[in-house]
């Protein structure tokens, strides 16, 4: 049960990010602080080289401190299990945030296994570097500043630095800016980085909306996709419905 001080303090924060979504589009940021705070109440209270720690510390600051713009504890289970049945090798994340779908993802991988995160707000870039250290899978995800949309210079290091080519992508996971999620797959598809069996999984897709994204996916269904739309819930409360949907290339 939430104390009286997190019972107002969850509330205030809500308000603070609906003022604030201006400043989140911009810049990634909610624009009070609240991730700095939320890397502080990590290296507090989370244990070192414990992943599943460090999730946890996270939920808990999300619930009773400051509400989060990452994938929250109940769409994370869905996160969870499509990693599970695609095994992947090579994983990419766009939008990493503060780091949270990073360890989430990274804790479940296997041996060998890598996680490339790009993320265009470098402040975000640190915090989330600074998280992952801290869960002890420094060695498994790398955080990339830039954006796939940014006139092919962050495709390229990615090429270079990080050997994203041919049929090399097993995973993505879509969760930065809502209106680059087409047109950013399209890029990585046109890039020849997917094979058949890739598994691309998109939170926020009705909340705030991605409707070009699931409108494309709808008509290649069968075709270039296979979508299951799974029905959910805002992150860290049940009563805003949003969709995340996990797509299966089929080449």
């Amino acid at each position: 049960m939430r104390s009286p001080i997190s019972m107002i303090r969850w509330p205030v924060s809500i308000l603070r990010m609906a003022i604030g979504v201006r400043t989140m589009v911009r810049t990634g940021q909610v624009g009070d602080g609240r991730e700095q705070a939320l890397l502080a109440h990590v290296r507090a209270h989370a244990t070192a080289d414990d992943p599943n720690s460090v999730v946890d510390t996270i939920d808990d600051f999300a619930r009773h401190h400051s509400v989060l713009m990452n994938v929250g504890d109940r769409k994370g289970l869905l996160l969870d299990a499509a990693i599970r049945r695609a095994a992947p090798k090579l994983l990419l994340e766009l939008g990493a945030y503060c780091g949270y779908s990073a360890v989430r993802t990274a804790r479940a991988l296997t041996d060998g296994a890598r996680l490339v995160s790009v993320e265009a707000n470098p402040n975000n870039a640190e915090i989330a570097r600074a998280v992952i250290e801290h869960a002890g899978l420094a060695d498994r995800v790398s955080v990339v500043v830039g954006m796939i949309g940014d006139g092919g210079a962050t495709m390229r290091h990615l090429a270079i630095e990080h050997d994203f080519g041919p049929a090399a992508l097993d995973f993505v996971f879509l969760d930065h800016l809502k209106t680059a999620y087409l047109p950013d797959l399209r890029s990585i598809m046109a890039a020849g980085w997917l094979h058949p069996g890739t598994l691309v999984v998109a939170d926020n897709v009705k909340v705030p909306g991605a409707p070009d994204y699931r409108r494309y996916m709808r008509e290649e269904e069968g075709r270039a996709w296979r979508t299951v739309e799974h029905k959910t819930y805002v992150e860290y409360q049940s009563l805003i419905a949003d969709l995340v949907l996990e797509s299966e290339y089929l080449g």
